[in-house]
């Protein structure tokens, strides 16, 4: 068997959970003698757990909203597509989609504006066509919660 070098030992004892007791900063210190690698038994290593992918918006609608937005005044643009108040947020998202928040904005100018309703726009809070793909067309709309 080829010998180790010293960084491999260090990465195979982090890897395999390491020995000994722990010291700050979550590091092992080994109690065994230099020159002694303890491995765990394989029962002893954690399982990994998988997490579960990030919440996703729905589609609220398969065109975009019109709105006149005010200079100056503060929106919260629906992210997570649960509000009843579309296209902007009503707090839905708190209960539905907790990893989903709204995008805040203030326009800088009066203006009419095509807000996003299908939530896949690239330039949130806008409407970009995304809304044409086929994918969001052929989408079914969610039951409101």
């Amino acid at each position: 068997m080829l010998p180790l070098r010293p960084a491999a030992l260090v990465t195979l004892m982090r890897a395999a959970g390491g020995g000994g007791r722990r010291r700050a900063g979550g590091v092992r210190r080994c109690r065994d003698p230099p020159g002694v690698l303890h491995i765990p038994s394989l029962s002893s290593v954690p399982q990994v757990r998988r997490c579960s992918a990030p919440p996703q918006p729905v589609i609220a609608a398969k065109q975009p909203f019109p709105v006149e937005l005010k200079a100056g005044k503060k929106y919260a643009w629906c992210a997570c597509g649960h509000s009843r108040s579309q296209p902007f947020c009503d707090g839905t998202h708190k209960k539905v989609t907790p990893g989903i928040s709204p995008l805040r904005f203030t326009p800088e100018e009066d203006k009419m504006a095509w807000l996003c309703g299908c939530k896949r726009t690239r330039s949130p809070p806008y409407c970009d066509g995304t809304h044409k793909e086929e994918a969001v067309q052929s989408a079914q709309l969610s039951a409101q919660p």
